[in-house]
């Protein structure tokens, strides 16, 4: 793992000296977060069926967490009635998410919110955008195996998850698990075997769990004077992506161009790199962008950042409308390009916003 500028220290909450391990003990115990179960593995229990929502997972909960004592803040659970599958999250669950946090943001110090972990990278580049202006910490986080079973990781998850969430220095919505803090619109998911299953290639870690919480704070987002949600009534627009191939038939591109999507993401090689042999491709683009669909490219490299004309390949894509991502992720460009439809911007506007960072999800 790489670092840039780092400052490292152990105290993230305020009036509390490093060394002073009680008075931040008792600083922590004091915070009362909103604990938002969503869905996810880490409330599944094992059934004849496979995995299912258990029916007892408040209790299963507070079996885990309430032991812990004052090592942890305050906490109220607030349960969906029909937990998400992340395999089915769709923007309309993002936006029900960050509507209950922003319902209940003056109840609380922080926020954590329990997910799956096929999409929680997505979710929580959406709550970043919706959420822009945070002055609490908003902390996803799951587990890799049920909160019930053997082995489980939901307890480490957990519990950092909600010493975290009582942290005065995290204003942003943030991803933990396993030892790691990532920023949530620049977090992606590494792995589905490893109990370390989430990264951040384009930009440093928040923090690590070691002994010792460390903080890296060169990396935090300051905080803001003042909050600016910027919730959509809904997601009206369709977004739809299409991953370069070795000779992939053009008829692909077309295919989904005729479903006229109000945006498309093309997964290109490298810095931003498409075949250009067939001059078809770059004609059926440049129509697209005349039509109305906000075209912006994408790697298909974790590391690294998209510049469309580096080489000759790619340098057709600009003159034909298509934006580059720059070093955004593949799931902070989804949610990103639903969030400026949302806000009823074209596809000229779009490509003139969506290289501009609105919490931290590109370098500039």
């Amino acid at each position: 793992m790489w670092w840039t500028s780092p400052i490292w220290s152990r105290c993230a909450w305020r009036n509390c000296p490093t060394n002073d391990k009680q008075g931040i003990q008792r600083a922590i115990s004091r915070r009362h977060i909103a604990l938002i179960y969503a869905g996810g593995t880490v409330g599944m229990t094992k059934t004849a069926r496979g995995y299912a929502p258990m029916d007892n997972f408040d209790a299963a909960l507070a079996t885990l967490l309430d032991g812990q004592g004052e090592r942890l803040p305050r906490y109220t659970l607030h349960a969906y009635a029909d937990p998400i599958d992340s395999s089915n999250a769709t923007p309309a669950d993002w936006l029900r998410i960050g509507s209950d946090i922003a319902a209940r943001y003056h109840e609380y110090d922080g926020f954590v919110v329990l997910h799956g972990t096929d999409t929680m990278a997505y979710t929580a580049a959406a709550l970043s955008f919706m959420l822009q202006g945070l002055r609490k910490p908003v902390i996803v986080t799951g587990s890799q195996i049920p909160l019930d079973a053997a082995r489980s990781d939901a307890a480490r998850n957990l519990v950092g998850a909600l010493t975290l969430a009582a942290s005065d220095d995290i204003n942003e919505v943030a991803l933990f698990f396993d030892t790691r803090l990532l920023r949530g619109n620049r977090s992606t998911k590494a792995s589905a075997a490893r109990m370390a299953a989430f990264d951040s290639p384009n930009y440093p870690w928040l923090a690590e769990a070691g002994i010792d919480m460390m903080f890296n704070r060169g990396a935090l987002l300051p905080r803001p004077a003042r909050e600016a949600f910027a919730l959509p009534a809904a997601y009206p627009g369709m977004v739809l992506s299409l991953r370069f191939v070795p000779g992939m038939p053009l008829a692909a591109l077309q295919a989904l161009l005729a479903l006229r999507p109000d945006a498309l993401i093309l997964e290109c090689y490298g810095a931003g790199n498409a075949p250009d042999r067939d001059p078809v491709l770059l004609d059926l683009l440049a129509r697209a962008s005349a039509d109305g669909t906000a075209v912006v490219a994408c790697s298909q490299s974790p590391h690294g950042r998209v510049a469309i004309g580096t080489y000759a390949a790619g340098a057709g894509m600009g003159a034909a409308g298509v934006a580059g991502a720059a070093d955004m992720t593949f799931e902070a460009t989804y949610a990103k390009l639903h969030h400026l439809l949302a806000l009823g911007l074209d596809a000229a506007a779009i490509r003139d916003r969506f290289v501009v960072s609105l919490s931290g999800e590109v370098t500039a």
